[in-house]
């Protein structure tokens, strides 16, 4: 069922592009970490807000993208009461950095008092250098924790809130020692650091690191070592990057093939396993715990954007939705600097199309999550996410 795991990689490798899973190096923006970046506006008058999209892109995909992003945020304009704005959209050819510093800059000529995107890791990163001293923040769409900060936020999930939540949830049941299992590439890396960190900042303990070459056969050859060394290390749980349409099918089989006692030591997933029908089905996994977005809202938008525009909307088509309804709330609570960092950074957060989101003076967010496992084949939430700051769950 899980063969040609070369052809399977190609297709994460495809999604992940498109995903914005671009770990690349930030360029620093010299602007002191406490600035209150952002201009006051006129409530009187239309908010300008620029839309940066990968359109004019040579790949279908990003064309397509584009579209999805602005349908999402005109929709979140008609859905505004209070606050009105006024949306121009400009194309980064995909991810082209010098067309995403050039169109931010272009935007803000034109008036615009805060940028909404772009998608990709480094086009975000250009777009914020090159307006770092116009005084306007950038929402990017992009989940690249690597360049946040300064005068750019990013609204995509990102591993480090994910890890955080399932080691929060993981030591009320008593979970205190994780293995730690990647992947041997730079995501993997990644994935690790952010395993890593929420599990000593949430005060457990990282018993072991476990990594594997990306291919069916690098698993493969790992998995003897990778057995031994979870039975000897006490792991109550082995913490996976494994994505469901690369590694993790294999990742779930072939330990426990060898010997893993899964019941002993459950896998807890970075990625959600939901996203595959036939994943539920894995020995493996049964167990186990992920987590995933607030099933409500995710519903509730995609049964809007499809009734408006005939097709289902992208998955990440909703943070175009959210970083609009972020900057309308604001701006109809009758906030002159609603724009600025300290008000974008509030601490009640908002309320988006998978849940609740609160921005933070870092550039990252934190995004409510639930918590599933999967029993007899099904996938079940243990707990729900929260609708609010401040109480369980974060």
């Amino acid at each position: 069922m899980f063969a040609r795991f070369s052809t399977a990689r190609k297709r994460i490798a495809q999604f992940f592009a498109v995903t914005s899973l671009l770990w690349l190096a930030a360029c620093d923006v010299t602007l002191a970490p406490d600035a209150n970046v952002g201009q006051a506006i006129d409530l009187s008058e239309p908010i300008q807000v620029a839309l940066l999209v990968p359109g004019a892109s040579t790949q279908e995909t990003d064309n397509q993208l584009a579209q999805n992003f602005e349908n999402a945020a005109r929709l979140a304009i008609a859905d505004l009461e209070g606050a009105t704005i006024n949306l121009r959209v400009y194309n980064t050819a995909g991810g082209n950095p010098e067309q995403a510093a050039a169109s931010a800059t272009q935007a803000v000529n034109d008036g615009a008092k805060i940028i909404l995107g772009p998608l990709y890791g480094e086009a975000a990163n250009a777009a914020g250098v090159a307006i770092a001293g116009r005084d306007v923040n950038v929402l990017a769409f992009s989940n690249n924790t690597a360049f946040a900060g300064g005068n750019v936020f990013i609204l995509g999930a990102t591993f480090d809130n994910t890890a955080s939540r399932l080691v929060n949830f993981g030591q009320r049941l008593g979970i205190s020692r994780y293995m730690v299992l990647h992947g041997d590439d730079l995501q993997g890396r990644v994935g690790r650091d952010a395993i890593t960190s929420a599990v000593q900042t949430n005060g457990a303990e990282v018993v072991g690191v476990e990594s594997y070459p990306l291919s069916q056969q690098g698993i493969f050859t790992s998995t003897r070592r990778i057995v031994s060394n979870v039975s000897g290390s006490g792991a109550q749980a082995v913490f996976a990057t494994a994505s469901a349409n690369a590694d993790l099918p294999i990742i779930a089989t072939a330990l426990p093939d060898a010997g893993m006692d899964t019941q002993r030591s459950p896998f807890v997933g970075l990625t959600r396993w939901d996203t595959l029908p036939q994943l539920v089905a894995l020995p493996g996994l049964e167990g186990g715990l992920f987590a995933l977005p607030d099933a409500g809202p995710s519903e509730l938008f995609a049964n809007r954007y499809s009734a408006t525009y005939g097709d289902a909307p992208h998955p990440l088509a909703g943070l175009a939705y959210d970083g609009i309804a972020a900057i309308g709330a604001l701006a109809a609570a009758g906030n002159t600097d609603a724009l600025t960092k300290t008000a974008l950074t509030q601490p009640q957060g908002f309320r988006g199309t998978a849940g609740v989101f609160r921005l933070l003076p870092n550039g990252l967010n934190q995004r409510g999550l639930a918590v599933a496992t999967i029993q007899n084949n099904q996938v079940v939430i243990l707990e729900q996410a929260p609708r609010s700051f401040g109480g369980a769950g974060f």
